[in-house]
């Protein structure tokens, strides 16, 4: 999808998403001992804060803030940002695209984007994670989450806000090396019963010295 297509799709069901989502990670103990692991590696690197892009209502990014990372959140949605600004009014949020981010080169000690690429076409998520690779500082780590197949070529399914992609964990760790980063580790597991019937997946990689 382009960017004005997301961006509407996500502001339209934005009040119903924080109401369904904002407490999710309570159900997710694999995700949130990830996340403690990945905040831990960009605190010791200490080359500067985490970005989580896609942040929608800022539920992650508060849970980064409260384990010590300094965060802040963007995303393509204002309506997503204006929630996120208003549960969590002490933290950082600002409207943005992945495609073109508003930062300096190498600023960033860490990315998340949890299930944020979903709906970036194939043939741009080269771009987009040229662009991660821009704002990242050497040895910087991106944390990213997604739906996981096993067919090494992505497969388009209808997602419930706009249509997603699904990728093998092997095809998306490639076009990461090809982008600039090494695979620090992974993680796959089975859907749990409120979520859609796909494997979850998550890959952590570091942009090379």
């Amino acid at each position: 999808m382009t960017d004005p297509e997301t961006r509407a799709a996500y502001d339209a069901v934005a009040a119903l998403y924080a109401e369904l989502f904002s407490d999710v990670l309570e159900t997710l103990p694999l995700e949130r001992a990830l996340l403690g692991a990945f905040a831990e590696l960009v605190r010791v690197h200490d080359a500067g804060p985490i970005a989580d892009i896609g942040c929608g209502p800022g539920h992650v990014t508060a849970h980064l803030h409260g384990l010590g990372a300094s965060t802040f959140g963007i995303d393509l949605s204002p309506e997503m940002v204006a929630l996120a600004r208003q549960a969590h009014p002490g933290l950082r949020f600002d409207v943005g695209s992945m495609t073109a981010l508003d930062l300096a080169d190498g600023v960033l000690g860490g990315i998340l984007a949890s299930y944020s690429t979903i709906h970036t076409r194939p043939e741009h998520l080269p771009a987009v994670f040229a662009e991660f690779e821009r704002v990242l500082a050497p040895g910087g780590h991106l944390l990213l989450g997604f739906f996981a197949g096993d067919d090494p070529l992505p497969r388009e399914f209808d997602h419930k806000v706009a249509p997603a992609y699904r990728w093998s964990p092997d095809s998306l760790a490639d076009l990461l090396r090809q982008a600039g980063f090494a695979e620090v580790g992974r993680l796959r597991r089975e859907p749990f019963e409120h979520e859609r019937q796909f494997h979850q997946a998550q890959l952590l990689v570091r942009k090379n010295p």
